[in-house]
């Protein structure tokens, strides 16, 4: 399991997910550009000492991320993208271990060429008067109903 930031904006969102990633054991893939320098204050606060722990890798674009997929395939599985633009419940999903769960840009989510590329679009239903749900958050959600499915929390069993 991993999950894949497709150029973040907010380093506050980027820190908690990496820290997410460290408690979880889920490995992420940052994909450049961020819209902020990487190793910016607001990011190490927080990620706070968890940053350590995590194992993460820096993508220079989307098209460096998808030939590092290319040449992994046994770490890269399918392409999972969380968006507003999709029909099917992400608790509807079966999860593979391999998935990586793809999150877009906060300001604009990902461009259409992504969409285009992805195995599988997945939504949070949400009250139909709200544009989206915080992406950290909902990294949150979607990361934790993929390792229920996959009884892949640190220590379970």
């Amino acid at each position: 399991m991993r999950l894949a930031l497709y150029q973040p904006d907010i380093p506050q969102n980027t820190g908690t997910l990496l820290r997410l990633g460290a408690c979880l054991d889920v490995e992420l893939d940052i994909i450049e550009p961020c819209g902020f320098v990487f190793s910016e204050k607001a990011l190490k606060r927080a990620g706070m000492d968890y940053l350590g722990l995590v194992k993460y890798r820096q993508h220079d674009s989307w098209a460096d991320f998808l030939e590092y997929r290319a040449n992994h395939p046994d770490e890269y599985g399918r392409l999972v993208l969380l968006t507003t633009h999709a029909s099917e419940p992400y608790y509807d999903f079966e999860f593979a271990p391999n998935d990586i769960i793809l999150m877009g840009r906060e300001s604009a989510g990902v461009p259409q060429s992504v969409h285009e590329t992805v195995d599988a679009r997945l939504l949070i239903p949400m009250n139909e008067k709200a544009r989206s749900i915080n992406v950290a958050v909902s990294a949150v959600m979607v990361v934790g109903e993929a390792l229920r499915q996959l009884k892949a929390f640190p220590g379970q069993k």
